[in-house]
């Protein structure tokens, strides 16, 4: 069998590592010794995953959606990420240019190629672009993180689920409310396949390499330049402790949507309540994305959050940084998908910063950590403050067992078999 997997952009980092070694590890049990194979259902393995005993060919496709080193290579690297087998290269654009060239370059791949799947992951660009390819050209399309949905068709990524999930073969959920969305939309049952978060898989495979990383090196080794780095850095290595920044004492912020950062009359008053109110109570640690710098210093913000004494603008950051810092968070303030999903399981009170979500199982009425706020200031004042009396409360809906991959792997083998 042959599998063609894509990624484009930051967030399908996360969610392919564990797919590419759930497909190493089948490969490796496909060609086991009969008596390796005995062994291991000895201890416990029952080879479901190798019931074909057949090696999958797999090649990773990179549409270069995100192009940066710190955005994309950073991650590669530190989640054992192989290199891209091709890398379309496609860069920046509109939503338009980016499906568009995508559509165009992916195809000339799947003709050279002639894969048996395709799998996309997630909602960005290219996972819509790649899925409206391979089924022109009747090849089968396997969706993992199916079944999403936010109600916003505002969103250019509700846009990319739907599409995506009405044209896969195969419907990898991450929860049960993913199933029942893909039901009300008539999507067969056959198609519907329950398999869990594989983000989860990638957060408990890295816990113990986050847990070792030092607070202080991160913010040292990724500071941006500003008037108070100096003082930063002297203070930090006279007493060997980031000045003000504990365990448990701090708060992180991520904002990089046009909807939080693209007016400068919503930008300001939620810059004005993280210097003004929350870094007064507790360090405030924000690796800034380029779009949220690039709007603050054309609205005139970038002074007042440099000159925050008690405000901290890192770099983009890698996946083992970030979640070191959301281990330990005080309160997470974010309009992130993904981060959504870690501070459920791991406990960290969220404020997101968005009017809906795409993922309610996060919410605080479903078990989660999460409360949506949007960016009204008045309603985000509101919640931090009930968020730190709250304290951590880590949260693990079914199947969010860092097993997702080996699943997936699974189900994509077993369709295969079915159609023989």
């Amino acid at each position: 069998m042959k599998i063609i997997s894509v990624v484009g952009a930051r967030p399908n980092f996360m969610k392919i590592a564990p797919f590419i070694k759930a497909i190493q590890d089948v490969n490796t049990a496909s060609v086991s010794s009969p008596e390796e194979k005995q062994e291991s259902m000895a201890n416990g393995d029952t080879g479901e995953q190798t019931t074909s005993d057949k090696t999958i060919e797999h090649l990773l496709v990179h549409t270069g959606q995100h192009y940066d080193d710190r955005m994309s290579r950073s991650f590669f690297e530190s989640l054992g990420i192989p290199d891209a087998d091709i890398n379309l290269g496609i860069g920046s654009g509109s939503h338009a240019e980016q499906v568009g060239n995508t559509m165009i370059a992916f195809e000339k791949v799947l003709i050279e190629e002639k894969p048996d799947w395709v799998v996309v992951v997630g909602d960005v660009n290219a996972t819509l672009a790649c899925s409206v390819s391979a089924k022109k050209l009747n090849i089968r399309v396997c969706h993992i993180e199916a079944g999403l949905r936010s109600g916003d068709m505002a969103m250019p990524e509700e846009i990319n689920r739907l599409v995506t999930d009405r044209l896969s073969d195969l419907l990898l959920t991450p929860d049960t409310l993913s199933n029942e969305n893909l039901r009300r939309e008539g999507v067969p049952e056959n198609k519907i396949r329950f398999v869990g978060n594989i983000m989860i898989d990638t957060l408990e495979a890295n816990r113990e390499k986050a847990k070792k990383l030092d607070i202080a090196d991160i913010i040292k080794n990724n500071l941006l330049d500003s008037g108070h780095v100096q003082d930063f850095i002297s203070a930090s290595k006279e007493t060997g402790a980031i000045p003000a920044v504990r365990e448990g004492n701090y708060a992180v912020v991520t904002m990089h949507r046009p909807s939080n950062v693209d007016q400068k009359e919503i930008l300001e008053p939620i810059l004005n309540f993280l210097t003004e109110e929350v870094a007064a109570t507790m360090p405030v640690i924000w690796p800034i994305h380029p779009r949220t710098k690039k709007m603050l210093q054309s609205f005139g913000l970038w002074d007042k959050a440099m000159s925050c004494k008690n405000l901290f603008l890192l770099y983009p950051i890698g996946y083992h940084e970030m979640l070191r810092l959301n281990m330990s968070a005080t309160i997470m303030l974010t309009d992130s998908g993904g981060l959504q999903e870690e501070c459920c399981v791991l406990g960290t009170p969220c404020l997101t910063l968005r009017w809906n979500t795409e993922r309610p199982v996060t919410l605080k009425e479903h078990g989660g950590a999460s409360v949506l706020v949007g960016n009204n200031i008045l309603r985000i004042k509101e919640e931090y403050r009930t968020a730190l009396k709250a304290g951590r409360i880590p949260q693990r809906p079914e199947m969010w067992d860092g097993q997702t991959a080996r699943r997936c792997v699974k189900e994509i083998i077993n369709y295969q078999e079915t159609i023989l």
